[in-house]
């Protein structure tokens, strides 16, 4: 969907763009389908922080996604196309025939008042949809990719992401992902037709320190200004370079641009293309 711009009355306005919301057809969750949020600050179970830079941010809940979708066979109607706080893209609620509410993430040109299906068998290629990728055609483009079969969609599900099917060989489907790796995923895996929603996210501007901070995002300090004892880059009079042969983190591992697979990783051998 578009972004939105508004006048520029204030510095933080002025390249500030907003999400239009103009898919967006309920603005009320569904309140069975919601959690309250477990908020640490980044903080393990010792109080230390082990995760930089996260605490603070807007008060929400968290929206309970169905990635896995294992009503098999069974038609559900689309209620609405809602907002999530927690990602960029949409999510779509849906009703089953007995009553029961669930939300998936929407693909791209989803209707209110249509149906999605799931199945282990070959069902109508349409987007929202959802099966086997030995049933879906090589070519089409698919998102919320399983790794393992009944795993539920742990691939492409982000906004406006998706996968393509490359070639479907052996016990084997090969994708193209958003990277641009092509790995091999068991044909049994499921994956939803379409693209997913939202893809004019990555668009939108803050604008302002201030929209970072209601995302739970805290400051950052270069490690350039910090005093040595505080970091590797840390001393010297004035600014300075770093002074070392690469970058490294505070603990002095090497950072920026570092390779952290293993070599040995076993799926290394699913992956046919690394990525660009």
């Amino acid at each position: 969907m578009p972004v939105k711009h508004y006048k520029p009355t204030t510095p933080g306005r002025r390249l500030a763009t907003v999400d239009a919301f103009a898919d967006v057809t309920k603005h009320k969750p569904e309140k069975s389908l919601l959690l309250p949020p477990k908020r640490r600050g980044g903080r393990n179970f010792q109080g230390k922080i082990t995760v930089r830079h996260r605490g603070g941010g807007a008060r929400r809940y968290i929206r309970i996604v169905d990635f896995r979708q294992d009503r098999y066979d069974a038609p559900a109607k689309v209620l609405a196309i809602e907002y999530d706080p927690g990602r960029g893209a949409r999510i779509a609620l849906i009703q089953y025939q007995d009553g029961e509410k669930r939300y998936i993430v929407a693909p791209l040109n989803l209707e209110v008042g249509g149906e999605v299906r799931s199945s282990r068998q070959a069902v109508e290629i349409k987007p929202g949809n959802r099966m086997p990728l030995e049933f879906i055609p090589v070519g089409l483009i698919v998102h919320n990719v399983e790794l393992r079969p009944g795993q539920g969609g742990v691939l492409v599900r982000g906004a406006g992401l998706g996968a393509q099917i490359m070639a479907v060989e052996g016990d084997y489907a090969q994708i193209k992902l958003p990277s641009g790796e092509i790995r091999m995923v068991p044909k049994t895996a499921a994956a939803t037709v379409g693209i997913v929603g939202n893809p004019d996210h990555r668009l939108v501007r803050y604008g302002k320190a201030g929209r970072i901070r209601h995302l739970g995002i805290r400051p950052s300090v270069r490690g350039k200004a910090m005093n040595p004892v505080d970091h590797p880059h840390g001393g010297g009079e004035g600014k300075h370079p770093i002074g070392l042969k690469h970058p490294k983190t505070p603990w002095g591992k090497p950072a920026l641009g570092v390779k952290t697979r293993k070599r040995t990783k076993w799926s290394n051998v699913l992956i046919v293309k690394r990525r660009k």
